[in-house]
């Protein structure tokens, strides 16, 4: 491919908008259609913390899915890169401290998260009845800032962003040379991928109390609390609910989601309610980025991150430049 090859990216969530900020500031002449703005998307939902491998949900990936080195590259480069625009003014992250547990007996550090940047395993008083609890600093990304800092990037680099929907990979091949998809959940449709399945995130949004310090559990199942600080508010969860598409808020999971944020943190004890609002994570048995030949064009393929789809936003998006660069 030339330095400046034409590349249509179908999404405007965190994995089409990386693909498409990196394919532009390569010289790549980049435009990203997507059903809805970036603002609107699944990924402006995210808590959103970098976490680590060890943080893709089984219920998003397969039961007994474990990461392998691939998994761990991409999260590197992502911890490097958002680290990097912690100093950036307007990107909205910022490198916080706080607490990654897990409720599951016998746990231990994931080998990997033990090498994160301030590790270390909390005492019995601070686990706050986790069997596993330990303390590291990480990127803490204000998702709502972050998305519009990568639309600004994109556009300074030549990029456009249009509203628009394609009905399907072929479609968007009519289009352009290079498609980039990145639909997420709803590559199940678009790319005709019936191995993806959308699992259903809920979160509550409360006004701050004074919370600084974050916490984010990575145990099995449908239920994980997650307590996340952003200035003036707290994103506070979450669900991962196999298999379900619904958007509309659940009373029952609100409910239980203050209940066990108040039980974890008393400040958060009677917060005021800002929001709920849900989203489909693109769940599939391994993420999916490959490339293939559709008619002329050539399309890469990005999505089934799951609930990790920030950490490996970057890594992700050098290997989809790679592909198209070697093509």
């Amino acid at each position: 491919m030339t330095d400046k090859t034409q590349v249509l990216v179908v999404g405007s969530g965190i994995s089409g908008l990386t693909s498409a900020v990196y394919l532009a500031e390569r010289g790549h002449a980049v435009t990203v259609v997507a059903r809805e703005p970036a603002a609107e998307s699944t990924s402006v939902v995210a808590a959103a913390i970098t976490g680590g491998p060890a943080f893709a949900d089984p219920a998003v990936l397969e039961d007994e899915w474990a990461p392998g080195d691939l998994m761990v590259r991409w999260h590197r480069a992502g911890l490097t890169e958002l680290t990097k625009l912690a100093d950036a003014p307007g990107s909205g992250v910022r490198l916080g401290r706080g607490r990654l547990v897990s409720s599951q007996p016998g746990t231990v550090t994931p080998e990997w998260e033990a090498g994160l940047p301030g590790y270390r395993l909390c005492d019995e008083d601070e686990r706050a009845g986790f069997p596993l609890a330990f303390e590291v600093t990480m990127p803490v990304v204000d998702m709502r800032i972050y998305l519009d800092y990568l639309v600004g990037r994109l556009r300074a680099a030549g990029g456009r962003v249009e509203t628009g929907e394609l009905a399907s990979v072929a479609d968007a091949a009519a289009q352009s040379p290079v498609v980039v998809n990145c639909t997420g959940a709803h590559a199940r449709t678009f790319a005709g991928d019936e191995s993806v399945f959308a699992v259903r995130g809920q979160h509550v949004i409360v006004a701050n109390p004074g919370i600084e310090d974050f916490l984010f559990e990575f145990s099995k199942g449908p239920r994980q609390a997650v307590i996340v600080p952003h200035a003036d508010r707290v994103v506070l969860g979450t669900t991962a609910d196999k298999g379900q598409w619904s958007l509309e808020p659940d009373e029952e999971q609100t409910e239980h989601i203050l209940r066990r944020s108040a039980e974890l943190d008393k400040r958060l004890a009677g917060a005021e309610v800002l929001g709920v609002e849900v989203g489909l994570r693109a769940g599939r048995p391994t993420v999916r980025l490959e490339a293939e030949k559709v008619g002329d064009a050539l399309v890469v393929h990005n999505y089934g991150h799951g609930g990790v789809a920030l950490g490996l936003s970057w890594g992700c998006a050098a290997d989809v430049a790679a592909l198209i660069e070697r093509s």
